[in-house]
């Protein structure tokens, strides 16, 4: 179990229409929904909130030093939350799908997405990351991750600690994502199959609208609790909804039913 007492965590999903390869507008568009959620811990953004899921990624990335991150530094210290999401990132002449934790008081973290959607071509235009993330905020540890990563059990399996403390390595998993509409029963399925293998709470946040590649987008971010149910889940429209995560339902439930207990141990090829 975790080591700091966990708090009660009160989550806002945003899930807004991306602009497509419009930083500024984005910037605008997002700041203004972020701001409907003030009074949260953490606010949860879609993936590639700066640009859309954009195949000309070079067009579109930043640099760690450029305005959009500067923006989120900025947004999370006026909202006094931590806010999450994804941007396209251009380090050392390779775009990166980057996640970043950003803190109110302007410390970050940051998260490669793992898995690229080859279909799309991801893996031609993106360099991949191989080291999971996990953070902690009000005594939760939680796994923020990107889209495609959701269909990868093995990379998101809740691990069972060698520590003496026992127990499992994270209590929250994220999943920012543009998971376009034609797909939304894959995304709505494997969000709840998560939760309930990993015996976690998981978050996602999809986004809205149509990009400029013409992908239709139906939301359905959600809220999952550990035994697979949704406690708040959002239709296809601009919206910001917040729930508060209660650590006392995920405790017991994994007392009364412990399976990480008999989970196998393995160890996983990163390269």
């Amino acid at each position: 179990m975790p080591a700091v007492s966990m708090q009660p965590l009160k989550v806002s999903l945003v899930q807004g229409a991306t602009r497509w390869h419009d930083a500024p507008a984005n910037r605008d568009y997002y700041g203004t929904l972020v701001r409907q959620a003030k009074g949260s811990d953490l606010i949860v953004l879609p993936e590639t909130f700066l640009s859309g899921f954009s195949n000309d990624t070079r067009a579109s990335a930043e640099t760690m030093q450029g305005e959009g991150v500067a923006w989120l530094r900025a947004l999370a210290a006026e909202v006094g939350a931590v806010i999450c999401g994804s941007l396209a990132i251009l380090e050392d002449g390779v775009v990166y799908n980057r996640l970043l934790w950003m803190q109110p008081d302007g410390s970050f973290q940051q998260y490669d997405k793992r898995h690229l959607f080859r279909m799309a071509g991801e893996h031609t235009r993106y360099g991949g990351g191989n080291a999971r993330l996990i953070v902690t905020l009000k005594g939760w540890r939680i796994l923020p991750q990107v889209c495609y990563d959701l269909r990868f059990p093995v990379w998101l399996r809740n691990r069972r600690l060698a520590d003496a403390a026992g127990g499992m390595d994270y209590d929250l998993a994220l999943f920012v994502a543009n998971w376009p509409a034609p797909r939304r029963q894959p995304w709505r399925t494997l969000l709840r199959a998560r939760a309930i293998e990993n015996l976690s709470y998981v978050v996602g946040v999809n986004r809205v609208g149509v990009d400029g590649n013409e992908l239709p987008y139906a939301g359905d971010s959600v809220v999952v609790d550990p035994v697979g149910e949704a406690l708040i889940e959002l239709g296809a429209q601009e919206q910001v909804a917040t729930v508060t995560l209660d650590p006392a339902v995920l405790l017991a439930h994994r007392e009364r039913f412990p399976a990480w207990m008999d989970a196998d141990a393995f160890s996983l090829d990163r390269d």
